[in-house]
């Protein structure tokens, strides 16, 4: 017979990198295309080049490679495309300012080409760190096929994008109001804007009325810096305060120029004064109203947020300084009529934080209304389905309404615009082609210097992963994707963009399922943050407790779509939980003396034990691939959690001790070994994409077949007919020795010390079973002896009772207990059932609950009541009882 090599200590630092090593050097995350296969394909968002592992990348990473590696053992095609993003604002800061410290040099001391080559220089040395952090979390991703934004391939894809979109109508150039970050000197794009509530005022300051001494227009505003950059006051033309005045000038004080008095529509005669400063190059609503009426815009301020020459003498103060000085001189002046209180949305650039300047510049834009109506159709077909489906509606509002997306960012690191502006006749050229001068007069050409917005390239992430836009054969057949997993927070992002964009370039959705989780918050519901300083950092709980227990603590805290607490507490006990398999498969390993891997026991051999075991275990495997299917991977995490640690452990394996130990057994020996190895194989099978380490190095020690758990077949049903009964039969005893330990620990009988347990079946039926198991008592229930009585039998006198469906079980007093606590126990639950039974009988009572349930619930909740009514009896002959031993 063969030897079975027996576990030691469970050390998860041990074992994760030794089989992390292993998968890898045996290729298991690289698969050729097979077009015998169902392909099923996630692209795996790429994180931040500059980034580190947190909680929000740990969740996800988890989530994505649960579903990898159930979906690799179901026999599908796999591909995880991994790889990182160039990350344009954060990694050219993030060198800046390494050069700064290190060199006291500015990227312009050094100029383009050299910092290019230095931050090329830091990605080399730094940016694998992100991708490192995630191998430690055992994600199985091919990283053969490992990519990059910036890499050259990825590069002609980004190019070809953008001049097709060009020559479409779809990208054009001009002056617009866009946001601009004073800080990090560049445009963004909206979603690129944090909005925060803050305490302002709003100033009300008189504009004098040309041509009429001593009349003023008082306007109410929150930017009296900006008024350098009037071109007009606006009033609503239905309102009859100021109808006289349309059509009149206004002396802008300060600058003292001429404007009008306009009417629109748009202004709210309720808010301020009614008048509204029309400033089209500092706020978006005036910038359209000046499109309206053909207004002049007047940028009064430099790209870093001081004030320009148009600000007169306060040219070149900081604008909030600015905003200070303007309103004292306007106070000096009697020009400041009164100022309010005012709270206001305030926008910040998502980056640094900094109060974003709208701001009218010459950028790039995608034209986006023709694009977001083919992505706002597939959505609403359900081509593409959220998971939870509320998700949608954040999708469809925000397309519904989307501006023109700014593409073009003041940067150097990044896609560099394919855009060549002629020196001689003024010709702007798009094109992929590096120009060397201008193909219409030969003259010289210089290249657009801004670079495109990180998400424009990562909009391309399904398909250029994949090689386009060569037809290649991972393209053919793994794009669409399955499914996309992402948090909630970058739904505007990044997943409408690559809907439109695989829409446009690839005439197909870009994913099936879009699945989103929420955010991974402090035991206390607050995100994380390096200001509250209460970030923990994954990698040093994989240090302290391994990656298989972060895994399962993020994955069975989670529901699809909602925020999750994340608690230590949970992380430890699950650490516990992959100890208790430890010492249970240690237990298998050393009573496999004498084990036969070809017996396989026939349906005689089962014991009623074995029958419930095959039932729950096949409801299990059921329970467990129908939630992965429908990405409730919280839900099958906590299935075969239960599974293990109470079916299998808490009761199985203690059932199976007399008959392992019994080593002239025979074929009832064989079949509870057969029985605890194939089903904990399985069980490890099971838990595999959750746990993958810590299920791969005990399954290595099991019985099996094959390399490697992680390209072992998926678990599926055992095929036993008629064990239903049996594993009903057997949840009543358990029930019942249940309902002993309860009494025993409610009476403080000592672990011990054995009791009489007298059973009162309500049939004949599982009389029988009871008089054929009774050794289940001895073993679970400290039984000293166990008597079987008929369903009409007198009571037991002097004995304390549970009942449980279909079965009394009673424990004789003798010296055991104190009758006085027996009471009161008995009164507790008492009052317990009596309200059951008033609960359940205002449900019955209840008409509209009648008309409106299923019957097959309504017949449940009666079932339930006779149950609760046959307890009620059976506690209160017990009391009557009681009060005899006084």
């Amino acid at each position: 017979m063969k030897e079975y090599k027996n576990l030691t200590t469970y050390n998860p630092k041990e074992i994760e990198q030794q089989w992390y090593t292993y998968w890898e050097e045996k290729g298991y995350f690289h698969e050729e295309v097979d077009t015998n296969k169902e392909p099923f394909s996630i692209v795996l968002p790429p994180p931040n080049v500059t980034g580190q592992l947190h909680m929000g990348h740990a969740l996800d990473n988890t989530l994505q490679d649960i579903l990898i590696r159930t979906k690799r053992m179901q026999g599908y095609n796999v591909l995880w495309m991994p790889g990182t993003d160039h990350a344009g604002i954060a990694t050219q800061v993030k060198v800046e300012e390494n050069i700064m410290k290190t060199e006291g040099k500015s990227r312009h001391d050094l100029g383009r080409e050299e910092f290019l080559k230095r931050v090329w220089e830091w990605k080399q040395e730094y940016g694998s760190t992100i991708v490192k952090q995630i191998r430690s979390l055992g994600a199985s991703c091919d990283w053969t096929r490992e990519r990059f934004t910036l890499d050259e391939g990825y590069h002609e894809a980004v190019l070809k994008v953008f001049v097709a979109l060009y020559e479409k109508g779809l990208i054009y150039r001009g002056e617009r109001i866009t946001n601009w970050c004073p800080n990090c000197l560049t445009a963004l794009s909206d979603i690129e804007v944090e909005h925060e509530d803050e305490n302002g005022h709003l100033w009300h300051i008189k504009y004098p009325v040309i041509g009429e001494e001593d009349t003023f227009l008082t306007v109410a505003t929150t930017r009296p810096e900006t008024m350098f950059g009037d071109v007009a006051v606006a009033v609503n033309p239905n309102d009859e305060r100021y109808a006289h005045l349309v059509g009149k000038e206004l002396l802008l004080p300060f600058v003292n120029r001429h404007i009008p008095i306009i009417a629109d529509e748009y202004v709210d005669q309720s808010f301020g004064t009614g008048c509204v400063k029309i400033t089209p190059a500092h706020d978006p609503n005036d910038f359209e109203m000046g499109q309206r009426h053909n207004l002049e815009s007047i940028v009064v301020m430099n790209p870093d947020g001081t004030m320009n020459a148009g600000a007169g003498h306060f040219v070149n103060m900081p604008r909030e300084l600015a905003r200070k000085q303007v309103v004292a001189e306007l106070e000096a002046q009697g020009l400041l009529e009164k100022v309010e209180d005012h709270g206001h949305s305030v926008g910040h650039c998502s980056r640094c934080n900094t109060t974003v300047e709208p701001m009218v510049s010459k950028q790039w834009f995608v034209s986006m209304e023709p694009l977001a109506k083919p992505a706002l159709e597939v959505v609403r077909d359900k081509s593409i389905e959220f998971v939870p489906e509320r998700f949608t509606k954040t999708y469809t509002n925000w397309l519904e309404s989307i501006r023109d997306w700014c593409i073009s960012r003041q940067l150097w690191w990044g896609h560099r615009i394919p855009a060549w502006y002629c020196q001689d006749c003024g010709e702007t050229i798009v094109t992929a082609e590096t120009l060397t001068e201008c193909p219409h007069c030969h003259g010289k050409v210089e290249q657009d210097p801004d670079v495109l917005d990180t998400w424009f390239s990562s909009a391309l992430w399904p398909f250029a992963t994949m090689g386009w836009p060569e037809n290649t054969e991972e393209v053919k057949h793994w794009y669409p994707t399955s499914v996309m997993v992402t948090g909630y927070d970058i739904i505007f992002f990044w997943v409408a963009r690559m809907i439109f964009m695989g829409l446009e370039f690839k005439e197909e959705i870009p994913f099936k399922h879009v699945f989103i989780h929420g955010l991974v918050r402090d035991s206390q519901g607050r995100k994380m943050s390096k200001s509250l300083g209460n970030g923990i950092n994954p990698l040093e709980v994989i240090e302290e407790y391994g990656a298989d227990a972060l895994r399962f603590t993020l994955v069975t805290g989670n529901t699809p779509g909602n925020d999750m607490r994340f608690y230590m507490e949970r992380v430890e006990a699950n650490r516990n939980f992959a100890n208790k398999i430890w010492n249970a498969s240690k237990f298998v390993l050393m009573n496999l003396e004498g084990f036969d891997e070809s017996f396989v026991p026939s349906a005689e051999d089962y014991t009623l034990a074995d029958k419930w075991i095959l039932e729950e275990y096949n409801k299990t495997v059921t329970n467990i691939t129908n939630n992965l299917d429908k990405f409730e991977l919280g839900e099958a995490a906590s299935a075969v959690y239960d599974f293990i640690w109470n079916t299998y452990c808490d009761w199985y394996i203690e059932l199976a001790k007399p008959r392992l130990y019994n080593k002239e057994g025979g074929r009832d020996r064989q079949t509870v070994q057969y029985l605890l190895v194939s089903i904990l194989r399985h069980m490890m099978e099971l838990l595999h994409p959750f746990m993958p380490f810590v299920t791969e190095h005990i399954w290595q020690h099991l019985p099996h077949e094959g390399d490697s758990i992680m390209v072992a077949p998926w678990p599926s049903t055992l095929s036993m007919e008629g064990f239903g009964s049996a594993a009903a039969h057997m949840n009543v005893m358990m029930d019942g020795i249940k309902g002993i330990r309860n009494m025993r620990a409610e009476m403080n009988v000592p672990m011990g010390k054995r009791s009489e347990v007298i059973l009162v079946p309500a049939t004949e039926e599982l009389k029988g079973i009871l008089e054929t198991h009774g050794d289940y008592f001895h073993t679970l229930g400290w039984a000293e002896k166990v008597t079987v009585l008929s369903p009409d039998a007198p009571k037991p006198e002097n004995a304390t009772v549970t009942v449980v469906n279909g079965l009394e079980v009673y424990l004789l007093l003798k010296d055991l207990i104190d009758a006085d606590k027996e009471k009161e126990r008995i009164a507790k639950e008492q009052a317990t059932v009596l309200k059951e039974i008033a609960r359940l009988e205002g449900k019955l009572n209840n008409q509209g609950f009648l008309a409106k349930a299923p019957e097959a619930v309504v017949a449940k909740e009666k079932e339930k009541l006779e149950e609760y009514k046959q307890k009620q009896q059976a506690l209160n002959e017990r009391e009557e009882f009681l009060k005899t031993l006084a």
